[in-house]
């Protein structure tokens, strides 16, 4: 107004912007509290496709059927008849193909994590795996880390697994694969780091936590960049004498620091799902039963996972030769969510590969023939799975190869 002095206009002016500031101010507030308190920068359509894949991830008593082994599964699956099926890009696509087929499975199975090579392989009559998969009802995933190197990390000490800490490979160009492998269908990925135990030696090291978690975090929020839903994979591998305390101690401190990295990259947990070891005592330590290791293994999850993760798929994690892998991890799973179900606030699952295919293999050997009564056992263990997953399973009620024919697994990276 034309009357006003200089200064009153000049403290107007000021009050405007500072009402505007403070409107602005709240708005950027507001947008980063829809985003689950991350950066406004972060577009909201991404955040939103992620959470509702990762919710679709997450249905009532479904799990992964982890399918991303580098080689043919039959050479990690332990058995020594299965070790004679020749490894071949046939055979692998053939295998998968039944596999995928499987009627039902998806009443079991939310997604199937792939290696890259299935990405892009068809069936017999043409078909692409992918398409299989979708058809079925499930989601497919991609492996996209590139393993590791045995040379190690410079200055660490050999672990169990005969080679020093590792760091696992594969960032460099990750943004261009993850970007390729959603046009190719997939819509969540895998990362996998390894870490030892060795109480002796300090293992695992400071330095290789930090790797770990750093990695994986980047590798999170890549893929969600490329709108592609991170499995978040710290393995501690079971390899070694130790106990199941020391296992207990290792996996809370990882996992405490990988929710860290996690925020520290802006990684959106309600668009993520974490995939851990059980709490277990090491392959050559005292043996711990099914209680200890769901008693431990939840309180772990407790202390370190927040609550905006929606689901925790385990690995199913090495066993002894004179254990059934499949029915421990199912029998495993299921005494946690009998125990502990209405204590957790996510959805608690599997990401199994051998745990769920061994008898699936050995029932198929390699022949057409024994096509229908693979895919039989196959689905059999999904559903027993499943019942692990609410808590119901009976032990022993699912046919199981169990320890018949057992021999160590192949060495070498998934």
């Amino acid at each position: 107004s034309s009357h006003l002095g200089p200064r009153t206009r000049t403290r107007i002016w000021y009050l405007g912007e500072g009402v505007l500031r403070a409107e602005t101010n709240l708005y950027h507030i507001m947008t980063s509290l829809a985003h689950g308190g991350l950066p406004s920068v972060l577009p909201a359509d991404i955040l939103a496709e992620l959470k509702e894949t990762a919710t679709k991830l997450c249905a009532p008593s479904k799990g992964f059927l982890a399918a991303d082994e580098s080689a043919g599964p039959w050479l990690r699956a332990g058995h020594a008849d299965a070790k004679q099926i020749p490894d071949t890009a046939e055979n692998r696509a053939s295998y998968r193909s039944m596999c995928f087929s499987t009627p039902g499975l998806s009443d079991h199975i939310s997604g199937v994590i792939l290696h890259w090579e299935t990405l892009f392989q068809k069936d017999a009559s043409g078909k692409d795996l992918v398409d299989i998969i979708k058809e079925g009802g499930m989601i497919p995933g991609i492996k996209v880390d590139k393993a590791y190197d045995k040379k190690g990390m410079w200055g660490t000490p050999s672990g169990p697994l005969g080679h020093p800490e590792v760091s696992t490979r594969g960032l460099d160009d990750l943004q261009q694969r993850a970007a390729e492998a959603y046009k190719r269908g997939a819509r969540f990925a895998k990362w996998r780091n390894v870490l030892q135990l060795d109480p002796e030696k300090g293992l695992p090291s400071d330095l290789a936590i930090a790797d770990t978690v750093h990695t994986l975090a980047r590798y999170a929020s890549i893929c969600q960049s490329e709108r592609l839903v991170p499995i978040v994979e710290p393995e501690i591998v079971p390899n070694g004498s130790h106990d199941i305390a020391y296992c207990a101690k290792m996996t809370e401190k990882v996992l405490a620091a990988q929710f860290a990295a996690l925020a520290l990259h802006h990684v959106y947990l309600e668009g993520a799902v974490l995939k851990p070891n059980m709490v277990k005592n090491g392959l050559a330590g005292p043996k711990a039963d099914a209680e200890a290791v769901a008693t431990l293994t939840v309180q772990a999850l407790l202390r370190t996972v927040p609550p905006a993760m929606p689901g925790i798929f385990f690995l199913s994690g090495e066993t002894a030769l004179d254990e059934d892998n499949e029915e421990i991890a199912t029998i495993n799973l299921m005494t946690m969510n009998k125990l502990f179900k209405d204590k957790m606030p996510w959805h608690l699952s599997f990401s199994y590969g051998k745990a769920l295919q061994k008898t699936c293999i050995v029932t198929w050997l390699g022949k057409d023939e024994n096509k229908a009564a693979a895919q039989k056992a196959l689905k059999a263990r999904a559903n027993a799975n499943s019942d692990a997953v609410r808590g119901v399973y009976t032990p022993g009620s699912c046919p199981s190869v169990g320890v018949d024919g057992n021999v160590k697994q192949a060495a070498g990276p998934y």
